[in-house]
């Protein structure tokens, strides 16, 4: 491992490797993710609890290392989302925004290929994702909403099970170098 000041746990041969994708997975995927979040739990309630636009935008942000990259796919990502469900035009948008710039972020300076980190780093933000929602809800809109510490964390788990699992089959849709 390498130890510099800018860089953080980056092994010496994937120090600043930038992962390349096929120009249709970073349409496709989202896409699919925000339908899946749309309409399955119409369907099957009990999967509601997933959240694989964040998944996505989380994946995709810490995997090509690039801050205005990570910004501009959670803005997408999120504004489609707010567009196809019931939910305040800009609210997604705002938090997926932020979500894929931090996760950029801390991609340039960890090695994001681990599955433990990876984990780590889905909980993570599923639960910044949560908060500052409801943080938004509450100061641009004036609405009471709860936020139940308890279920955030154990859906933060589980959507950390599910982004790990996830993760492993978009490792598949990299371009090859």
């Amino acid at each position: 491992m390498s130890y510099s000041s800018n860089r953080i746990l980056l092994s010496s041969q994937r120090e600043g490797r930038i992962s390349r994708f096929r120009p249709w997975a970073l349409v496709v995927v989202p896409l699919a993710a925000i339908l899946f979040q749309v309409y399955v739990p119409l369907f099957f309630q009990f999967l509601g609890f997933l959240e694989l636009p964040l998944l996505v935008v989380v994946y995709f942000a810490v995997m090509r290392r690039g801050q205005i990259g990570g910004l501009v796919m959670g803005a997408l990502v999120g504004l489609a989302q707010d567009s196809l469900s019931n939910h305040p035009l800009g609210m997604f948008g705002i938090v997926k925004t932020l979500v894929g710039y931090f996760a950029a972020s801390i991609g340039i300076r960890l090695d994001v290929d681990h599955a433990v980190l990876r984990l780590l780093l889905t909980f993570f933000f599923f639960v910044f994702h949560q908060f500052f929602y409801w943080v938004l809800t509450r100061a641009l809109l004036a609405q009471q909403m709860a936020f139940d510490l308890q279920r955030t964390l154990v859906l933060g788990a589980l959507n950390a099970l599910v982004g790990v699992s996830l993760y492993y089959f978009l490792d598949k849709l990299r371009a090859s170098s």
